[in-house]
């Protein structure tokens, strides 16, 4: 991706000529190929360039429309072929991305945003208006912050200059830290008070007057499709499935993808070799990167993805993660770390694969995050049957209960127990014990942020939209926040790209029914039997896959002495109590039932808290050093980075 940055004085004082520099520092290495910026007056652009496309190269930086407004776009365009029939004033089919956007910005105002299919975030000055846009896509792949005062509105790409040039210290936003500890903290929320994160498939006003912020698509309840036989809905999936990875796989350069050995890394490889051998892609090259790690007894990849190369006659890129050490102290103190996910140093598995990416010039990197969630990853027929119940097909319902008791081996009275659970108040049976917040969470920090501490659960509505639709939604939206916890990488800069992500495949797999994407016996219905002469038997046959359980807890022991002792950061934070840490610690190295994952984040956080301490970025923090007398932070963690392969 590339990077912006900007400042609008809204008191209308002229900007220092030398305000961007700073900031040109911080995010050049996000964008390495050309700078651009522009500055009049109360408003200063800077914007960093990473080619990726053909048609990026052309860009030169912000976009000047006729109206005088300032388009400064970052992204990539899936739908250009339609909207340059839209739209006439475009009349070269070899115009930039940006060129696009703002011929239909300026036939449909914010209206476009709605027609813009891809991978997106952008920025407009309206100097006419004296007001400011902000916006990205439906899902936020993209990322786009902003700050504002009664002086003025600074953003940014990037999460850092907005910190580190805004000359205060901050306060932590508490709901943040909260939905990170748990599961991923909200979309629009960054970990400081103050600086905000445009939330996906929305846009941001500012004006000197007011801040709104607006939602300008979402998915359409009503939208359904129906066949009369299975073999139309496997025909319909192969053509979105297929268009997705088509719309991914345009690059110049190589393009590398995640290669797990699992379904959802498989297909997305063997459908772009399917396009490629064709001549239907964009990209000279694709190539593939497997991690592996051969001391975990459950966890055995490699003869899958082996198939998957097998079949596509090259090998890719082995890369063993069985030592993934974290060292807090291993980082150099000076460096700010931005978020308390990315404070870990990178290990040997992670320094492998930034080389392989420099060594070979990739700069898109697909990945499979997306397709468990939405292409019947869970077999479970709750929410078929919910949407029985809901729709009152009362006749059908006690059928289908019949046939999934037999499947499943369990009482249909159960299975209809679990359905009729969904659409109860969170108050009527309590927090399920495995949602609990971690008992030594302050009790006035949970009682604050419950909502962020149970990951934002909601309760399926009996009226409106399908309960699938709804579960469909409420999958995306944790698939927002994680990804709105990710810092784009740096060394070397790279897009990520997600094909189970793409309006067109989501709008599709949630108007179709349930029962074709779970069946009894068979998770993954649809895709199986799409993609059967596409992808190796063996993937699409294999169960599904295990949870790496055991590098977790052995990571887990080694650290925990750590916990023991006095953490002074997230205590003065009021976010935990020590002496309750302690004792659950202690039943934990005693074998006893606890949170993993919650000790692991623990760590960071106060490993992050005190990294921001030493730089006094943070108000209310002690003033200690990022090392304890007896030793730095050390510890061996799983948690899922945006540029850290794990296992």
């Amino acid at each position: 991706m590339s990077a912006q940055f900007g400042r609008w004085n809204i008191d209308g004082r002229p900007l220092d000529p030398d305000y961007l520099t700073p900031a040109e520092g911080i995010l050049a290495p996000y964008g390495p190929d050309t700078r651009a910026s522009y500055a009049k007056g109360e408003i200063a652009i800077l914007f960093r360039a990473l080619h990726t496309t053909l048609e990026s190269r052309q860009e030169t930086g912000s976009h000047v429309l006729t109206s005088g407004s300032i388009l400064t776009w970052d992204g990539r365009l899936d739908n250009r072929a339609e909207l340059l029939c839209e739209l006439k004033e475009v009349s070269s089919a070899e115009a930039t991305d940006a060129v696009i956007v703002a011929a239909a910005y300026k036939a449909h105002g914010t209206g476009c945003f709605a027609k813009l299919i891809g991978d997106w975030a952008l920025s407009i000055w309206e100097p006419g208006s004296r007001s400011l846009i902000l916006a990205k896509d439906p899902v936020g792949t993209r990322p786009l912050y902003y700050s504002f005062d009664k002086n003025g509105v600074t953003w940014s790409s990037i999460l850092d200059p907005l910190v580190l040039l805004a000359g205060k210290s901050f306060t932590l936003e508490e709901e943040y830290l909260a939905g990170w500890l748990a599961f991923f903290p909200a979309a629009h929320l960054t970990p400081y008070a103050g600086v905000h994160s445009v939330p996906p498939s929305c846009f941001v006003r500012l004006t000197p007057e007011r801040r709104s912020v607006s939602m300008y698509w979402d998915f359409d309840p009503s939208l359904k499709i129906r066949y009369g036989s299975d073999r139309d809905y496997e025909e319909h999936f192969r053509q979105v499935f297929a268009l997705s990875v088509r719309r991914r796989l345009r690059s110049t350069a190589p393009v590398l993808a995640e290669l797990s050995g699992g379904m959802d890394s498989s297909s997305i490889v063997c459908m772009a070799d399917a396009l490629l051998s064709r001549g239907d892609a964009e990209t000279p090259l694709l190539d593939t990167i497997s991690y592996y790690n051969d001391s975990e007894p459950n966890w055995n990849e490699r003869p899958y993805f082996s198939k998957v190369e097998e079949k596509r006659g090259r090998a890719g890129c082995h890369i063993d993660v069985a030592s993934q050490d974290f060292n807090l102290s291993a980082v150099d103190d000076s460096r700010f770390i931005a978020t308390p996910g990315t404070c870990i140093p990178p290990t040997k598995p992670a320094r492998e694969f930034r080389a392989h990416l420099a060594a070979h010039g990739y700069r898109v990197l697909l990945s499979g995050v997306g397709g468990d969630e939405f292409t019947g990853g869970v077999p479970t027929p709750v929410p078929e049957l919910a949407d029985l119940f809901a729709s009152a097909h009362f006749g059908k319902l006690v059928r289908r209960l019949k046939v999934w008791a037999l499947a499943k081996r369990q009482p249909w009275l159960r299975l209809l127990h679990d359905t009729a659970f969904l659409f109860l108040p969170p108050w009527a049976f309590g927090t399920p014990l495995h949602k609990a917040p971690p008992v030594w969470l302050h009790r006035d920090f949970v009682n604050r942020n419950r909502s962020a501490l149970g990951g934002y659960a909601k309760r399926l509505k009996f009226f409106g939209p399908l309960p699938t639709f709804q579960e469909n939604l409420a999958s995306l939206d944790n698939l927002r926040r994680q990804l709105a916890c990710q810092i784009p990488p740096s060394e070397p800069p790279y897009e990520k790209r997600y094909p189970y992500l793409d309006r067109t495949l989501l709008e599709f797999l949630c108007a179709i029914p349930r029962e074709q994407l779970v069946r009894p016996g068979q998770r993954r219905s649809l895709m199986r039997r799409s993609l059967a002469e596409i992808v190796p038997a063996e993937i699409l046959e294999r169960k599904r896959k295990a949870y790496v359980a055991r590098a977790p807890l052995l990571g887990l022991a080694r650290a925990l002495p750590l916990l023991e002792r006095e953490l002074p950061f997230g205590q003065a934070a009021g976010i935990f109590d020590s002496h309750k840490l302690a004792a659950s610690v202690k039943k934990a190295m005693q074998g006893g039932d606890t949170s993993i994952i919650a000790l692991q984040r623990i760590l960071l956080l106060e490993g992050w808290l005190a990294r921001l301490a030493s730089q006094s970025l943070i108000c209310g923090l002690p003033p200690i050093s990022l090392h304890h007398a007896d030793g730095p932070f050390a510890l061996t963690t799983p948690i899922r980075q945006s540029e850290e392969p794990t296992a």
